[in-house]
């Protein structure tokens, strides 16, 4: 689809589809990571072509990192973590996970290492990651606690970590998936609640699947070997669960039916979890050997902990205002630091489409009411504009603005959604 400020969404009757979501960005950049550092080559099959792995696949290069793309599969030489220091500054725009992956991977290149992104980049937290990287031994300096970050590397001695838990599991994740190339082994220990832990458990997936070695207690300590180092792989990325709960929705919407051809429910993948709410909510789920199957039906609101599948938080609070009875979101205080702050984001555009809803510090009450039409504002934020197209399936005069942001994640999301405006 060309480019375009603003897309109109076309209200249907019902849905019947077949989806094919893109690769997995999570699974993608995590792997990247791991191959970039192995013994020998790796090929990712079915990488992710988004904006955050392109961001991260140009950063790793500057670090030497041989990365050819043929077609859907990424070619990566591993370096054996002998890493060649950047000749510029890396600039990753948006990419929060291609930027605090790298803050602990440039802790391995010796000299001076700067990451920086753009204006809503700089606004995103990373203090508690650097502060546990300097306790590991990597000097770096920041702009108070927010990119551009400056890391001193070539000295990641390891040893013991402790790293706050609550602002981003992404923070944790990067120090699991260097710390096989710390000098000394690493034990993390997480202070508090860790947050989106399906994601931690994704990072232990690719360590292990790679090749070294990985101890976990309680989600709250982790041990990591030194010995054991990554070795090339050949690994297939899965389809992405964030990715279909805007389709899954969009059925459970209209009462209609959608399949999502390329998922299994046998992934790590916490945001699967959002099938069990759809359930709660009264919609069927089917489950095949490589696909999952919803049918909607008569909507209820749900009263939901959302902190591990946070990801899916915009979806849900949309699909609420379709709901018989008022829904509540807890415990995802860290939506305060994604590519927005999303709480204050989706609680203003649920309004102006007429949504009554309460805000709160780490959450949102959604209670059902009259809606119409509007322009949506996505403030560039790829989750806004995905889960907002969702109710212009139901609600004529529904606009997205900047609807070309969904690239971020799912750079052909608009060609699978025409599948859903099939004309009346």
């Amino acid at each position: 689809m060309s480019d375009c400020t603003v897309r109109s969404i076309t209200p249907v009757d019902t849905i019947d589809a077949e989806i094919q979501v893109p690769p997995s960005k999570s699974y993608t950049n995590r792997a990247l990571i791991a191959a970039a550092l192995a013994d020998g080559p790796s090929t990712l099959l079915n990488a992710s072509q988004s904006d955050d792995s392109e961001y991260l696949i140009q950063g790793l290069q500057q670090f030497g990192v041989q990365i050819i793309r043929r077609n859907n599969c990424l070619e990566v030489m591993g370096s054996s973590g002998n890493l060649q220091l950047p000749s510029s500054e890396i600039f990753l725009g948006n990419a929060g996970t291609a930027l605090r992956f790298l803050t602990s991977f440039s802790g391995l290149a010796p000299g001076k290492t700067i990451l920086t992104g753009d204006e809503q980049m700089q606004r995103r937290p990373i203090q508690d990651l650097l502060e546990a990287l300097h306790a590991a031994g990597i000097k770096n300096s920041s702009y108070n606690g927010f990119p551009p970050v400056t890391i001193y590397g070539g000295n990641f001695n390891g040893g013991y970590i402790d790293i706050q838990g609550n602002v981003s599991s992404q923070f944790v994740s990067s120090l699991l998936l260097t710390a096989p190339y710390a000098k000394h082994p690493v034990t993390i220990r997480v202070r508090g609640k860790l947050s989106s832990l399906p994601y931690i458990d994704m990072s232990l997936h690719i360590i292990r699947t790679f090749g070294a070695i990985v101890d976990s207690l309680n989600s709250s300590v982790f041990t990591v070997g030194n010995r054991d180092r990554y070795i090339g792989q050949t690994y297939c990325i899965e389809g992405d669960a964030s990715s279909a709960t805007y389709f899954l929705a969009a059925a459970a919407m209209m009462r209609g039916r959608v399949v999502i051809s390329n998922l299994s429910d046998e992934s790590f993948q916490g945001d699967l979890q959002f099938l069990k709410i759809l359930s709660d909510m009264g919609c069927s789920v089917i489950h095949h050997e490589d696909a999952i199957e919803m049918r909607g039906g008569q909507l209820f609101g749900v009263e939901v902990d959302m902190n591990e599948i946070p990801d899916c938080v915009p979806t849900l609070a949309v699909l609420a205002m379709f709901a018989k009875g008022q829904t509540t979101i807890n415990n995802v205080s860290q939506l305060r630091f994604k590519e927005t702050d999303r709480l204050t984001v989706l609680a203003k555009e649920m309004t102006k489409i007429g949504a009554g809803v309460e805000l709160f510090e780490d959450g949102m009450t959604i209670h059902p009411q009259p809606l119409h039409g509007a322009t949506i504002a996505t403030y560039n934020d790829h989750r806004i504009a995905m889960s907002f197209s969702v109710a212009g399936l139901c609600i004529p005069g529904i606009n997205i603005e900047n609807p070309m942001c969904v690239s971020k994640s799912f750079p052909n999301f608009w060609d699978e959604f025409t599948k859903l405006e099939r004309k009346k």
